[in-house]
């Protein structure tokens, strides 16, 4: 039978080691390097990973080598089902070790558009970056496009969710 030191000892030694493992998981995550080409995309807010001052800013390599993720769907700006390649914006979001609620979404011409953080995650949406396998230049709707898959489920083949769909989107703010 093991004394109630040698417990005591055990249970010590299990707790410090336990407490060394989260510690290392909850530790912040590895920098985030600097764009080499012109940023398109900055994040603010409540982040903890940044490279810029209190933001964090991305050219398209860096947000390609964060895996990029395809789905068809129908929209109501393009005729017929339509290919969407990108980011899941919940990657980004964790990341990032964002903890807010809602993005501020900020386009190029100054539209704005709140998003639920709930959102990205329950729908997988995207940045996308490409339509149909071609890069979105600004004059169609580049060079990043907020897209749920709409054909995914019924509910978002709604107005809420098409304003949600913001297009040239330079600026997110997590709120």
């Amino acid at each position: 039978m093991m004394s109630k030191f040698k417990a005591r000892a055990l249970f010590l030694c299990a707790l410090v080691a336990l407490s060394a493992w989260f510690g290392a998981t909850v530790a912040e995550a590895a920098p985030l390097p600097t764009p080499t080409e012109k940023p398109i995309l900055t994040i603010s807010g409540k982040i903890k990973v940044t490279n810029k001052g209190d933001t964090a800013e991305f050219d398209r390599p860096m947000l390609e080598a964060m895996g990029l993720e395809t789905f068809t769907t129908s929209t109501p700006w393009y005729s017929g089902p339509t290919k969407f390649e990108g980011i899941p914006i919940a990657k980004i979001l964790d990341r990032l070790g964002a903890s807010g609620e809602h993005l501020m979404v900020i386009a190029l011409n100054d539209y704005s558009s709140d998003i639920p953080v709930a959102d990205v995650r329950k729908y997988k949406v995207l940045f996308a970056l490409k339509v149909n396998g071609e890069y979105m230049s600004v004059r169609d709707k580049g060079p990043i496009f907020i897209i749920y898959p709409f054909d995914s489920d019924p509910d978002l083949q709604h107005q809420t969710y098409y304003g949600r769909s913001v297009w040239q989107v330079s600026k997110i703010v997590v709120k």
